[in-house]
């Protein structure tokens, strides 16, 4: 059994994740990480190549067909406050369980190597950066990452109630959000604060766009149009008694349907070019990075959901249909894996790793490390078992 095999090497997923945990890095500045995974991979036999701005791919296997396992290595711009003897101490972490992606996926790397003459086909490793900023697939597929491959998955742990170790198979269709980044400035004309008459607050033209933006989802959107736009940061004044000149907004807007997500876009700028100019100033609104919707292959799905299923058990291993109110997707979060999901046929999996009572992206979240051999298994398996 692969999960037998995965458990044998236990203690280099473990070497491999803490290693990683410790040395996080962000965005596409990942120098260090990736030096090590290329590292791992020659001594494994591999001959990783460069792919994107930081971005590795290893084949393994030979054949017609080819499919994809990718793994994110990149890391939070958050200080660490887990209590670990291993935390990261610069001011990055691992929040969001890249690390754990990564040491399976190497993982699996020496569990394919070990079957290697049992392969019907190729399997592509790919190892990516900045899936935080929902630019490091497009980025990779820029550079060729998916030529040549017919089909592709990628895990992601989670936690919550499920026993370590569960895997959940996203169903066919739409998982996670499209999503935007963006930015709105606002300028007015500055003044002194006694004589406001003299000049256009920017301040207060901000605190009108954060109100009407909300109206957006609240009279706009249907029960049906699954969306949320949220303002995360408002920056603007230097002193208590000057009018600002100017004042940056930026936020995130995510929909489950790409039409939905491209109305969100438009109304976002008329609405901050129209409220501004009806005050006197003037705004600019600017998206800076962002992804499409993740869209699951049915297919694929039913062979990695029969993967695992074997593999685990039926009491291990689900489809989000089979847990989700009505089939329908509950998370939020978005996933640059939908650049893949949208020129080939893909599938997301969740593994269970653990319930420490924080969730992702926060300070304190730690993982549970017994899911490692369970993403490491499921990563070699269901490729093999694709090629079949």
């Amino acid at each position: 059994m692969m999960i037998q095999e995965a458990k044998t090497i236990r203690d280099r997923l473990l070497a491999d994740r803490r290693w990683l945990h410790a040395h996080a890095e962000t965005g596409f500045d990942l120098r260090e990480t990736k030096r090590y995974v290329r590292k791992r991979l020659t001594d494994m036999g591999y001959t990783p190549k460069d792919c994107g701005r930081c971005g590795l791919i290893a084949d393994i296997g030979n054949g017609e067909k080819t499919f994809l396992l990718r793994a994110d290595m990149d890391a939070l711009p958050i200080q660490e406050e887990s209590g670990l003897d291993f935390a990261a101490p610069h001011g990055n972490m691992h929040a969001c369980g890249h690390d754990l992606h990564t040491a399976m996926l190497l993982g699996a790397a020496q569990l394919l190597k070990d079957h290697e003459a049992e392969l019907k086909g190729r399997v592509r490793l790919l190892f990516q950066s900045a899936e935080e900023l929902l630019a490091g697939a497009a980025d990779m597929i820029a550079h060729g990452a998916l030529k040549g491959v017919d089909a592709a998955m990628m895990i992601h742990a989670t936690v919550g109630p499920l026993p370590v170790g569960t895997a959940i198979v996203c169903s066919p269709g739409v998982s996670a959000p499209g999503a935007d980044f963006f930015t709105i400035t606002v300028h007015g004309k500055s003044c002194h604060g006694s004589a406001p008459q003299n000049g256009v607050d920017p301040i207060l033209a901000a605190a009108h766009l954060v109100v009407a933006i909300q109206s957006i989802q609240t009279r706009e959107l249907g029960l049906e149009d699954q969306a949320v736009l949220t303002i995360g940061s408002i920056q603007g004044g230097t002193a208590a008694n000057v009018i600002a000149d100017t004042v940056t907004l930026q936020g995130s807007l995510r929909a489950m349907d790409e039409r939905v997500r491209q109305r969100l876009k438009e109304r976002l700028v008329e609405i901050s070019q129209g409220i501004s100019a009806v005050l006197g100033a003037q705004a600019k609104v600017t998206f800076d990075s962002g992804c499409p919707c993740l869209k699951n292959d049915a297919n694929v799905s039913a062979s990695v959901t029969n993967t695992v299923k074997t593999m685990l058990g039926a009491d291990h291993a689900f489809t989000t249909v089979e847990l989700s109110p009505n089939g329908k997707p509950t998370a939020g979060g978005s996933e640059d894996f939908a650049y893949v999901s949208q020129q080939i046929p893909a599938v997301m999996v969740a593994l269970a790793a653990g319930d420490p009572g924080y969730p992702l992206h926060h300070p304190q979240v730690r993982f549970d490390e017994d899911a490692l051999p369970y993403g490491a298994a499921i990563y070699a398996k269901a490729a093999m078992d694709w090629l079949q």
